[in-house]
């Protein structure tokens, strides 16, 4: 006799029951209406069992309205029947239908408190969970182990501690601790709240440990930074799957751990038992990357080619930048262009920018931020900086106003950058416009955007503005604040202020850093305050044990040439602890030719030379020097050499900017489309300042020509021919801001005191050093610069 395997049908609702099982097993939703029709025609839909399997078919396949029509239709509900459409609307997402549902319910059972706790946390609104949770055991319904994991998880996502302990002694209270799914929750949650002493008092009281508890602990100790008490768990483990080499590859990773990283992901591809995924080989890479060993990339890159890895995504972005960091800038194109990848992360395109700016190639790295479908602030900022490290600013420019029309709402740091640029430019206007920009964002009150401001400002000859934005922000200095600050009073000719703000600054407990001190010795240098800035030299050293920098001994011999001391400057030079640089001997070489040691001035070009054979300033101060003192054959066997040599001298060039546009001018410049009016107004103003008392500074030609011809170069020196056209473009009573390239001559100083009296405007002078701000006559420089 043969018996039949199939299972006994008892009700008529039976074979419906099971049809729809089956269905919902291979997700068929056609055949399941199709099944709901054959139920209505049977007039079996009154069974509460039946519509119950009917109501989950529809819930689970997507279906969740039809369910609710089903569950509408039904003349007697069950409690099953209000949860399958309250946990449909739930893992659907559809939390206020789960809501009204919910309140609904005439009794609901652990299961419905469980199913809106598990739908709030899905979705990310772990206080609603939270609070849920709170009202469940206040109404004293019992939790389930999935309650538990779930509000657990909450309070891991919103790092509640607090309540999270809450949890734990309910817990704890109601012998719930010994499951390991509760226990494991638990770990995390004081892992991810920044509690590891308590997920390891949980993790050894646990008598059973799965492999998911122990990489928790190993993945806390990571993120604590305890690399070894990490290394040591991983060993003890017996088993171990992709998350437990996961978490100690990427752990050392982001430690800065690299070499051990790639170590672990050796013994994990000789491991049978797991297998690398997109998160093993992005931490991989990336490890390569940090060390730029392109050798050992390559060889991950032939392992995901021969496991035919999918290289979308993680794995694809990690590839590009290991090539692009690691010298295989043109590689990472070529994956670029052959994968048709448009979804860079900005970490990848950070890379492949920093890769091509080393090449000095920027354009390619253009094209594919073009390209790119995504290009989120921080992509777009990455180009903007590799621009601005390019120099190519005009561009960083236009990018930004792009940005600004198209692109995503500017961040801090894009706003920094853009500031700096203004800043390299010396553009009042552009910086103007910025800040603006930064108002209307809410971004102008950061400390960040701040700071730039004041740099800004500053180097646009704008000090007063400096200091209205260091005013406004002063609840939230920091060591950059007050350090930009000192340094725009610094190049301002404004020592004495510079110097009162660094004591306040001590006074108010910020602790300064090597830059600050550069800017400390910096004022001192440009009013001449030798003491003061010996005192500040050794306090740098013995207050703050700050160990002197290239920088600070350039200030210190900058000091001391100035106000004379060539001698003190040529020992400290001799005495200091590193070899002296180009800066250092060139500091020397112009003080010697401000105060006409010849003597000194061949020894410091001669160890100038001996460093940096092509350096034309060396020649050009050396020669100058000699002219100065009227040694016109040793003048001309310098500019002879030079030009033997091929030595090119540095153009000194001036520039100002009129309506957003820049004119520059050179020495006797002709090229200016206006270049007859500049010249008129020139002679005009030099008549004029000559009858004032002017007496052209022809010893400042340190050439051997008439005294005629020596005062019409002067005359036609950039500044002068830049200050001609900025009084001829702009309107009576404004401030002139003239930038140059090099040191103002004596004679154009003196001549914009006068200019400046007759014209009675405010005139700003920026050269190599600092700003010299010209007004009836006089300059804040007081004649020391």
């Amino acid at each position: 006799m043969e018996i039949s395997s199939s299972p006994i049908l008892t009700s008529p609702s039976d074979p419906y029951t099971s049809f729809l099982q089956r269905s919902l097993k291979f997700k068929d939703p056609f055949t399941g209406k199709s099944i709901h029709a054959r139920i209505i025609k049977a007039g079996l839909h009154l069974g509460v069992f039946l519509m119950n399997n009917l109501m989950n078919f529809y819930a689970k396949t997507g279906f969740i309205s039809d369910a609710h029509r089903v569950f509408d239709e039904m003349p007697v509900k069950s409690v099953f029947s209000w949860n399958i459409i309250l946990s449909g609307y739930a893992k659907g997402g559809r939390l206020e239908e789960a809501h009204r549902v919910f309140e609904e319910m005439p009794e609901p059972d652990s299961v419905s408190w469980t199913a809106m706790i598990v739908g709030y946390n899905q979705m990310g609104q772990f206080e609603n969970a939270i609070g849920m949770f709170r009202e469940m055991v206040s109404d004293d319904v019992p939790p389930t182990q999935f309650t538990l994991t779930n509000v657990l998880a909450s309070c891991a996502a919103v790092e509640g501690l607090g309540i999270g302990r809450k949890v734990h002694s309910f817990v704890v209270k109601h012998g719930l601790s010994s499951y390991i799914s509760v226990a494991n929750s638990l770990l995390n949650m004081y892992a991810k709240s920044g509690d590891p002493v308590t997920a390891k008092i949980v993790f050894d009281r646990m008598k059973l440990k799965s492999t998911s508890s122990w990489n928790t602990m190993i993945s806390s100790h990571m993120q604590s930074g305890l690399v070894d008490l990490a290394q040591v768990q991983f060993e003890q483990m017996i088993e171990r799957d992709v998350v437990s080499w996961n978490a100690m590859i990427s752990g050392y990773n982001q430690h800065g751990f690299d070499r051990e990283a790639l170590d672990i992901f050796s013994k994990m591809l000789m491991d049978s038992s797991s297998k690398p995924d997109k998160f093993t080989l992005a931490s991989a890479l990336s490890a390569c990357a940090n060390l730029e060993n392109l050798k050992l990339g390559k060889q991950i890159h032939a392992h995901i080619i021969r496991t035919e890895f999918d290289t979308f995504g993680a794995v694809g972005n990690a590839l590009i930048s290991m090539y692009s960091k690691s010298g295989g800038v043109e590689i990472a194109r070529k994956i670029i262009e052959q994968s048709m990848i448009s979804n860079l992360d900005v970490i990848a395109f950070t890379a492949l920018l920093d890769g091509y700016v080393k090449l000095g190639d920027i354009n390619p790295a253009r094209r594919i931020f073009d390209s790119l479908r995504v290009r989120d602030v921080v992509a777009w900022t990455a180009m903007i900086v590799g621009y601005v490290q390019n120099g190519f600013n005009q561009d960083a420019m236009e990018l930004f106003r792009s940005m600004i029309k198209e692109g995503p709402k500017p961040n801090n740091y894009t706003l920094a950058t853009m500031l700096s640029v203004s800043s390299s430019l010396a553009s009042l206007d552009h910086g103007r416009q910025i800040h603006a920009s930064a108002t209307r964002s809410g971004n102008a009150s950061s400390v960040s955007v701040s700071n730039a401001l004041i740099t800004m400002y500053a180097k646009s000859g704008s000090i007063n503005y400096a200091r209205w934005v260091f005013n406004l922000i002063h609840w939230k200095r920091d060591t950059i604040t007050w350090t930009s600050m000192i340094i725009a009073l610094a190049q301002h000719g404004l020592g004495e202020e510079a110097l009162t703000l660094f004591e306040r600054m001590l006074e108010n407990g910020i602790k300064p850093d090597h830059i600050t001190y550069v800017g400390v010795l910096s004022a001192c240098t440009h009013v001449g305050l030798v003491e003061q800035g010996r005192s500040y030299y050794n306090l740098m050293q013995k207050a703050h044990k700050i160990i002197p920098t290239p920088s600070h001994y350039a200030c210190m011999i900058d000091l001391f040439g100035r106000a004379g001391l060539l001698q003190e400057a040529h020992a400290f030079i001799e005495n200091m602890p590193i070899e002296p640089d180009v800066i250092a001997w060139g500091s020397l070489l112009a003080s010697c030719k401000v105060h006409k040691n010849v003597e000194l001035a061949e020894v410091a070009a001669e160890r100038l030379l001996l460093i940096e054979p092509e350096n034309s300033g060396a020649y050009s101060a050396l020669a100058n020097v000699y002219s100065a003192c009227g040694q016109w054959e040793n003048a001309a066997n310098i500019r002879k050499s030079m030009k033997d040599k091929g030595v090119k001298k540095d153009q000194g060039f001036s520039w100002v900017q009129i309506k957003n546009k820049v004119h520059i001018f050179g020495v006797d410049d002709g090229l200016h489309p206006q270049r007859d009016a500049i010249y008129e107004m020139m002679a005009k103003i030099w008549k004029e300042i000559k009858k004032m008392g002017f007496v052209p500074d022809t010893e400042s030609v340190l050439h051997d020509l008439e005294e005629e011809l020596k005062e019409q170069i002067l005359s036609h020196h950039s500044e002068k021919l830049a200050i001609a056209f900025g009084l001829i473009c702009t309107p009576e009573n404004t401030t002139l801001r003239i930038m140059k390239n090099l040191r103002v001559c004596n004679d154009c100083h003196s001549a914009i005191k006068f200019i400046s009296k007759l014209v009675g405007r405010e005139i700003i002078v920026r050269d190599a050093t600092r700003f010299h701000h010209f007004k009836n006559g006089l300059c804040s420089c007081r004649d020391y610069w």
